[in-house]
């Protein structure tokens, strides 16, 4: 993620997304999914996650099926990044 421009996607709850999240991850709940499908470049590299890695891939296999050649899920989710970055 630190050598290239990755666009970071929490999928979780806004009230989750609220208590703690990866630095500079998007919530959500609140793009605009139309307008983010039309402006996002179809090629740029896109990292979702949710609370366990499961909801991530479904949203991950959606955005695939919409033209992203570059989608992935976060494996373990919140929870695993979380436990990694306190140790």
């Amino acid at each position: 993620m630190a050598a290239e421009d990755v666009t970071v996607i929490d999928m979780r709850d806004p009230e989750s997304f609220a208590a703690g999240h990866i630095e500079a991850a998007l919530p959500a709940a609140e793009l605009d999914m139309d307008r983010f499908l039309a402006e996002t470049d179809k090629d740029a590299p896109l990292l979702l996650y949710c609370y366990h890695g499961i909801s991530s891939q479904s949203a991950a296999q959606f955005l695939a099926s919409n033209g992203f050649t570059r989608v992935y899920s976060m494996d373990g989710g919140y929870t695993a990044w979380e436990m990694l970055a306190s140790s």
